[in-house]
Formats: structure tokens, C-alpha cells, sequence
């Protein structure tokens, strides 16, 4: 096992990973922008290393930064926790190169699944069932373009391939729009992600946001921890997520899970992983796979009693998984709701001081958050301050507990999307269960302010 890992990220998921290093015997490295001096995750460190000031690109995307403070602390191995760097693979084989564990998958794997294009294609030889759209990367050539949407046929969605978090998305419903969309896009992924590459998909009108969470070791044992249902999204930005998903047969879950599980052992992935699907009539689409922990890791977490981010440090320290297919069992029902520093109508993000904060608590609530009174939210970084997870018996047992969580919580000083959780737990559709990707911009767009 490691002696001390440097956690390269910030937030919530910072400290979520010092504490899995401090129940291992882990001596936790953090590093943190000038922003983020007074965080409490650099506060209860045993060392921390100030990586830059408070743009991104200059601390928490600063590669030789945070390749120099894993040198000069001595640390084994680096965890990139989610977004940043975490699904680069130049800086996984920057890491390895200097000497260093990254704790995720191989370069290889990112660099097959972190490309969209690469991810599907891969997937189809796996036998994993895609949405239908262009085989590849789109041609340059309008009269292909067209020919493939046809044959695809509309409304289609352009999509970037090296894009993900919602952005370097198009949906395209006439021939007449198709080849500027394409332009727009490219030019978009180009900016944003350094690829312009697009491809085209049928665009589901009514879908569900389904995703399988896997684990593997570098021996080729994988598993699968069951389905998460995170349909509930603005602007393509999950909001509340829960597992399992409701009213879908555990049989097909089982199918696609082993399915999953299948295409990790043949790219031979190694560590934490989630394949994302569209889920209409019944079935499966691939879309996408996230090569590292996802933000809503403890729905899964709460629902099997598997610690995914000590199991990561485990299988990069070259530990064989733990525990069999056969040894999973889904237990309960758990319930995700993401605490924003926004507005909760306008959705403007809300930095500043926060003069107040009280955790909920009681049998099954969790609350995975790095703030605290007197903290403040810097205005740099994504919204997100935290999240409040449930788990109870049933789903109905679940949504109980998160209403009496969500009313015992207290943030003052800031706005946040507490108020917009609280409504939501009582809307009789999402309440019913099933509601698909489309169903929360409808309902903000009737609600009233």
C-alpha cells in the first residue's frame, strides 16, 4: 500500500479523498490555488502545497505544478479525484513517466474511452448496445454529412468528441441547419477541448440518463455495482441522482452490467468507471464512458456498502478487487441532490461568505461537503458546494428522509439550490419515478417564480 498520495483536485472531492487516505493509514498530500487557502481540506492536511493563484489553468491544470509537488513532498502516487485533469491521458503518462501511480486507468484506456468516437467503436466490438449514428468522426464533405443524417434520420444530435460535462452539444431537426450546426460545433470543440472532431447521433426524444458503475483490478477482475438513474438535468448538468433507477428490470440490468463489465476486461481497464446509456422503450444506449469517480459515486456507495474511493487507491496500489460479482447485493434505495452556490430561479452562481452553515443529519443521511461558517466560495471555480445523499429501505422511505434533511439545512451568507431540491421532492412526477433527461428544463420553464 501507498505510504502518501497527493490529491490533485479541490472541493468536496479533495477532502473525500483524504479521508479514504486517512482510514488506509495514508498520509494525504493537498494542493490548493491561492483561492482555496482557507479550505478545510488544507486545513486538516498534514501537508499542503500551494500550487499557483486562482485561475485554473495556472494551479489545478498547472501539469509540472503538480508533478513538482508530488517530488517534494516524496509522494507515491496521485489521485485527480473528477474534472481537471482526471480524464487527461497525457497527464496520467506524465505521472507515470515522473514516477509517480496515477490512480485511475492506464493512459491506454483514458485515451480509447475519453474520445467519443474511439469509446464507441470500442463499445460495438464489446457487443454493448450504441445509439444509432455515423461510425466514426463526421467527413468534411456536406454531401457524406447529409447522407449520414438522412440515413440516421432526424432530429440528430452533433456532438463533440472529446467533449463531456454537457458541453459541445448540438440537436439538429431539419437538413437545412445540419452543416452550420456541424461548423459551430467543431469550431466550439476546438476551442474548448483542443479536438475539433464531431460526430452525429439520432437524437431520443424521451429518454432516461442510466449509468452502470464498474470497479477492475490490473488482474482483469471486474465488476459491476448496480445502475444509477441521473436523468434530473439542467443544461445537460445533473442535479439529483439516486440509484437504483426506478421501475427497470433487474434482469436487463444484469445484462448490461455484464456487458460492462465484458469491455473492461477486453481494453484490459483498470480502477473506478462509469458507462453512461441512454435508456428509451426498453433499451440500452452507450454514450459515453467516464474513465475516473463520478461527483454521485455515493448513491452507488450508500446502496452497495462499497467504498469506491478506497477501493481505487487499492487496485493502484496493484491489489486484486476484494470482493466477486456474487458478493454485490444492491441494498435500499439512495437519493443525491447537489447543493449549488447559485441562485435557485435565475441559477446566477453565488460566491461570497458564508456566515452560516448547518448540516442536516438523522438515520441515512450523508453529506459529502468541504464548507463551513465563515468559509468562503470563491467565485473561480464550478458552483458546486457539496452534496446531501439519503438512503432508506425503499425510495419512498428515501425521499422522506431527504425532505427532513433538506429542511434541516442551513446555508446563510450565500444562495444556494436548496429551495429548488425542496420543491422537487414533492413533484408528484419525479416523486412517481422515471422521469427522463428533458423532464426538469419543462418543469422550470412552467415554474413559477
Amino acid at each position: 500500500m501507498f505510504k502518501k498520495i497527493l490529491v490533485a483536485n479541490r472541493g468536496e472531492i479533495a477532502l473525500r479523498i483524504q479521508r479514504a487516505c486517512q482510514e488506509l493509514g495514508i498520509k494525504a498530500v493537498m494542493v490548493y490555488s491561492e483561492a482555496d487557502r482557507e479550505a478545510k481540506y488544507v486545513k486538516l492536511a498534514e501537508e499542503a502545497v500551494c500550487i499557483g493563484p486562482a485561475p485554473s489553468a495556472l494551479s489545478y491544470l498547472n501539469v509540472p505544478a503538480i508533478i513538482s509537488a508530488a517530488e517534494v513532498t516524496d509522494a507515491e502516487a496521485i489521485h485527480p479525484g473528477y474534472g481537471f485533469l482526471s480524464e487527461n491521458a497525457d497527464f496520467a503518462e506524465r505521472v507515470e513517466k515522473s514516477g509517480f501511480q496515477f490512480i485511475g486507468p492506464t493512459p491506454e484506456s483514458i485515451r480509447i474511452m475519453g474520445d467519443k468516437v474511439s469509446a464507441k467503436q470500442a463499445m460495438i466490438k464489446a457487443g454493448v448496445p450504441c445509439v444509432p449514428g455515423s461510425e466514426g468522426e463526421l467527413p468534411g464533405d456536406p454531401v457524406q454529412m447529409r447522407r449520414i443524417a438522412r440515413t440516421v434520420g432526424y432530429p440528430v444530435i452533433i456532438k463533440a468528441a472529446g467533449g463531456g460535462g454537457g458541453r459541445g452539444m448540438r440537436v439538429v431537426h431539419t437538413e437545412a441547419a445540419l452543416v452550420n450546426a456541424v461548423a459551430t460545433t467543431k469550431a466550439e470543440a476546438q476551442a474548448a477541448f483542443g479536438n475539433p472532431a464531431a460526430y452525429l447521433e439520432k437524437f431520443l426524444q424521451n429518454p432516461r440518463h442510466i449509468e452502470i458503475q464498474i470497479l477492475a483490478d490490473k488482474f482483469k477482475n471486474a465488476v459491476y455495482l448496480g445502475e444509477r438513474d441521473c436523468s434530473m438535468q439542467r443544461r445537460h448538468q445533473k442535479i439529483i441522482e439516486e440509484a437504483p433507477a426506478p421501475g427497470i428490470a433487474r434482469k436487463l440490468i444484469e445484462r448490461v452490467g455484464e456487458r460492462c463489465v465484458a469491455a473492461c476486461k477486453k481494453i484490459a481497464y483498470r480502477g473506478a468507471g462509469t458507462f453512461e446509456f441512454l435508456y428509451q422503450d426498453g433499451e440500452f444506449y452507450f454514450i459515453e464512458m467516464n474513465t475516473r469517480v463520478q461527483v454521485e459515486h455515493p448513491v452507488t456507495e450508500m446502496t452497495t456498502g462499497i467504498d469506491i474511493v478506497r477501493t481505487q487507491i487499492m487496485v493502484a496500489a496493484g491489489e486484486k478487487l476484494p470482493f466477486t460479482q456474487r458478493q454485490i447485493a444492491m441494498r435500499g434505495h439512495a437519493i443525491e441532490c447537489r447543493v449549488n452556490a447559485e441562485d435557485p430561479y435565475s441559477f446566477v452562481p453565488s460566491p461570497g461568505r458564508i456566515s452560516l452553515w448547518h448540516a442536516p443529519g438523522g438515520p441515512g443521511v450523508r453529506v459529502d461537503s468541504h464548507i463551513y461558517s465563515n468559509y468562503f466560495v470563491p467565485p473561480n471555480y464550478d458552483s458546486m458546494v457539496g452534496k446531501i445523499i439519503v438512503h432508506g429501505d425503499t425510495r419512498e422511505q428515501a425521499l422522506a428522509r431527504m425532505r427532513t434533511a433538506l429542511g434541516e439545512t442551513v446555508v446563510e451568507g450565500i444562495k444556494t439550490n436548496i429551495p429548488l431540491h425542496r420543491e422537487l421532492m414533492v413533484d408528484a412526477k419525479f416523486t412517481a419515478g422515471g422521469t427522463n433527461i428533458h423532464y426538469l428544463e419543462a418543469w422550470l420553464a412552467q415554474r413559477p417564480r
